[in-house]
């Protein structure tokens, strides 16, 4: 039988008092005869209805132990729980449970969580990308409008879910011991896209048949979308990112004899091009579709059609974010960001 609550205590001790039979107070709060006679015991001897004290379950760790799996925990944030369990005695038995280590993990702010992956920076890229923050930091709102983002990004028809966990605290999600770098990779059927965002203003989505060298960047991307849509808007600057294939000399020679002004950008800095939320935003979008993508076709399809349904002011609200993405690289010494 479920224990009775501390209210209907309190009203079988009223009941009691007023004159009340055991029996018609134990039918009247649903509870059997012989708790009603334990909780009027209790009161007399006590003068309470509380519980008595219980001892508990004992504890199979000392504090020295306690702060043992701790600190172990914060030197080796991919340490696993069931190594820290094997080498920890307990106080009764040879080892303790790898759960016993999760509860003394929680108890000092501690939990499992999927670590955030970011691409590898050397001391150089860090130190390129907090120079490009200090630089840009105080470009304003209006400068920031005339720059036009662009990317490529590979979309997949399935993806996995990495089960790996590290153990951290509260805010300390993109901190260096709790970040997993990893070099960015995908598998399975895909569909690789370009385009392009600024304050005001898209380019169309287009979509990209097999991969992307420097002679079909010129061909298919620069020459009939970013050339046309830079002339429509004079006083724009194309931003593009360090790959191959947008830092080749062909490219570079293309696009200072067409008079196009490129933005500096430093390597390896994703979390600064707000066009990486687009791509989060529209792969969002496609994976809430009624009826999911089937092929690269249909995948296709909806990234181009999903692009157009991404309101400008979604985009604009990205790029608006540039000045809090340099103070963000400034802050991490130009390390990884929340962007």
């Amino acid at each position: 039988m479920p224990r009775v609550p501390a209210h209907l205590r309190e009203r079988a001790l009223g009941m009691l008092q007023g004159g009340m039979r055991t029996a018609d107070v134990a039918r009247a709060i649903n509870c059997n005869v012989r708790t009603v006679r334990r909780l009027r015991q209790r009161y007399r001897e006590t003068g309470r209805t509380a519980d008595r004290p219980r001892s508990g379950r004992p504890r199979v760790t000392t504090p020295a132990q306690d702060r043992y799996i701790r600190t172990s925990h914060l030197r080796d944030r991919y340490r696993m729980a069931t190594t820290t369990a094997r080498v920890t005695p307990g106080t009764h038995n040879p080892s303790i449970s790898a759960q016993t280590v999760r509860n003394r993990l929680r108890e000092a702010g501690l939990r499992a969580c999927r670590p955030v992956v970011r691409q590898v920076l050397t001391r150089h890229h860090r130190q390129q990308r907090r120079l490009w923050a200090q630089t840009h930091r105080r470009w304003t709102r209006q400068d920031w409008q005339k720059v036009l983002f662009t990317d490529e990004s590979r979309f997949c028809l399935t993806r996995g879910d990495g089960r790996i966990r590290v153990y951290r605290r509260r805010n300390e999600r993109y901190t260096e011991a709790c970040t997993l770098e990893r070099d960015r990779f995908g598998g399975g059927g895909s569909v690789m896209v370009w385009g392009g965002v600024s304050q005001h203003h898209r380019t169309e989505l287009v979509v990209i048949a097999g991969n992307l060298n420097a002679v079909r960047y010129r061909e298919d991307i620069l020459l009939p979308h970013v050339v046309p849509f830079l002339q429509a808007h004079p006083d724009m600057t194309l931003q593009h990112d360090n790959a191959t294939s947008h830092t080749a000399r062909s490219v570079r020679d293309f696009l200072q004899d067409r008079n196009v002004s490129v933005l500096p950008w430093p390597a390896k800095s994703p979390d600064l091009n707000p066009i990486e939320h687009v791509w989060d935003l529209l792969d969002r979008r496609v994976r809430a579709r009624a009826i999911p993508p089937r092929n690269v076709w249909e995948l296709a399809g909806a990234l181009v059609e999903e692009w157009g349904n991404i309101s400008q002011q979604e985009l604009a609200n990205l790029v608006q974010s540039m000045r809090r993405r340099c103070t963000a690289v400034l802050n991490a010494a130009g390390g990884h960001t929340r962007y």
